[in-house]
């Protein structure tokens, strides 16, 4: 009978394969100086291995203390193994295994938030990193500002010592501070959201003028809230991820994170007290992110969301599958090139049409086996900045939307047909999916009447382009086909309209 493979562990390191990098400096030195909320298999892949290159380079106190308050618990997976875990970059048939020895503690904070509140309230963390996904800040997605109607904001204004939302738990750790050690705090978004520092200190702000007590007036003058820009793709982790550490390399690991090469970090310059050198690993600080944010989010993840909502209604189970394909490949580029590249800022150093094919080949890697259905997850959250702000960009310039209205009516025939009325087709993870499935069981198969409902979710929905007649015909037209039983035809049609104006207006053009 064999043995069952050791477990990762610092006793482990000494003993690892050749052919596993291990961290380059004395871990048992590392003493925590930063905690990070919501720690994925992002964070893992990202700003974890940003932080275990630059200790390789400039050893200083800057272990990180993971923290989750959400599903799943770290105590038996990343706990268990003192924090290290392998980071597998992928490429098609290209893996390089590396083990990253930043996280020095772990701590779960589930059923309380006193864990959490003990790491973030301690003097000794100077930094706040945190990846919680669009929905973890509890604002309105359309106005960024905090949503006083979020269940978990209602009970943590109601009960501000014992909060159990990202907002309400950050606000209680700065009042900890306030009250004990003054010591400053900068609270840095990791998080898929423009102008996240904005919107984190926003709803954190908003909060802390709810409790009083001059509590607002001491975080304006203590903590600050830089935007950031990250990029690496990092899927859900697999059973076979998980197996192949064990088959390659011979020991366990239940805290594995897979990634494309690819990654990119662009940080505002705007801290409250020491900052990581992040800048001598790759990382960039810069005056404004916004530039960056928009070509990220409008790019990369806006072809992300419209290959796998479209990929779904194609029958595809990868974007690797989606962008494979000849249409929804075709159709992506032209989007991009067409209507979502001409609402950019300038970046500096960067090309744009550079930057759409350099993009596409990312999501072409086949070792990335991000499927549709979690890139679809929270949609609502996602569509205003990567489809909706471009789009009320084009249409303020009297340009056409008709191609990037398909994936929004994309997302819409993604949950309606999660719906009762649809015959659940597939389940769905989204904040909106219960108001959705509800407007389509009332409405049936109408689709102009399915548009114009979901069009009023003003929430999502700016009135002003939700009024849009342009805008409004080509969600209505692209859902009607997108229902039906070719759902490619409203990206072949889009296709053939979008060709047949291009030739009228070279036409004129000409004259």
């Amino acid at each position: 009978m064999n043995a069952s493979p050791e477990t990762l562990g610092p006793e482990l390191l000494e003993r690892l394969p050749a052919t596993v990098q291990r961290p380059a400096y004395d871990r048992a030195a590392l003493q925590p100086g930063m905690a990070h909320l919501g720690v994925g298999a992002f964070h893992r892949c990202h700003q974890a291995e940003y932080t275990d290159d630059l200790l390789s380079r400039q050893f200083d106190r800057w272990g990180i203390v993971g923290i989750n308050i959400r599903p799943p618990h770290l105590a038996k997976t990343l706990g268990r193994q003192s924090g290290l875990y392998t980071r597998l970059i992928r490429e098609n048939d290209h893996v390089e295994a590396r083990v990253i020895g930043s996280i020095v503690k772990v701590v779960d904070s589930q059923d309380s938030a006193g864990p959490a509140l003990d790491v973030l309230s301690s003097p000794d963390i100077e930094l706040v990193t945190m990846t919680v996904t669009e929905k973890g800040y509890c604002h309105i997605p359309s106005s960024g500002e905090l949503d006083l109607g979020h269940p978990d904001i209602v009970h943590d204004l109601a009960n501000p010592e014992t909060p159990r939302s990202v907002p309400g738990i950050l606000t209680r750790a700065l009042e900890l501070r306030q009250a004990t050690h003054g010591q400053p705090l900068t609270l840095l978004s990791c998080d898929n959201i423009p102008t996240n520092g904005v919107i984190l200190e926003t709803v954190v702000r908003t909060f802390a003028e709810r409790r009083g007590n001059g509590l607002a007036d001491w975080i304006a003058a203590k903590a600050a809230f830089p935007s950031a820009m990250v990029d690496r793709i990092a899927p859900a982790v697999t059973q076979d991820d998980l197996d192949s550490v064990e088959q390659w390399f011979g020991y366990h690991d239940g805290a594995v994170a897979v990634g494309e090469p690819f990654r990119q970090w662009v940080i505002e310059k705007k801290f409250a007290g020491r900052t990581p050198r992040w800048d001598l690993v790759g990382a960039t600080f810069v005056d404004d992110v916004t530039p960056f944010e928009h070509l990220k989010m409008r790019v990369l993840n806006g072809a992300q969301t419209t290959l796998a909502t479209l990929g779904v209604l194609a029958g595809l189970e990868h974007t690797s599958d989606a962008v494979a394909d000849p249409l929804l490949s075709v159709f992506v580029r032209r989007m991009l090139v067409e209507e979502t590249l001409p609402t950019l800022m300038p970046v500096p150093g960067m090309e744009p049409l550079a930057y759409v094919e350099q993009s596409l080949g990312r999501l072409k890697n086949t070792a990335i086996r991000h499927r549709n259905h979690q890139i679809a997850t929270d949609g609502s959250q996602k569509i205003v900045q990567r489809l909706l702000n471009p789009i009320r960009d084009r249409l303020s310039r009297g340009a056409s939307v008709r191609l990037l209205s398909v994936p929004v009516a994309g997302w819409m025939a993604y949950l309606i047909q999660a719906s009762e009325c649809f015959g659940k087709l597939w389940p769905v993870s989204d904040p909106y999916a219960g108001k959705v499935a509800a407007i389509a069981d009332a409405t049936g198969r109408d689709a102009p009447a399915l548009a114009s409902a979901i069009l009023a979710i003003d929430t999502i929905f700016d009135p002003g382009l939700a009024a849009n007649a342009a805008f409004r015909e080509a969600v209505i037209s692209a859902l009607g086909e997108l229902l039906s039983g070719d759902p490619m035809a409203a990206v072949r049609h889009s296709l053939e309209q979008d060709e047949v104006a291009r030739l009228k207006r070279s036409k004129q053009s000409a004259l």
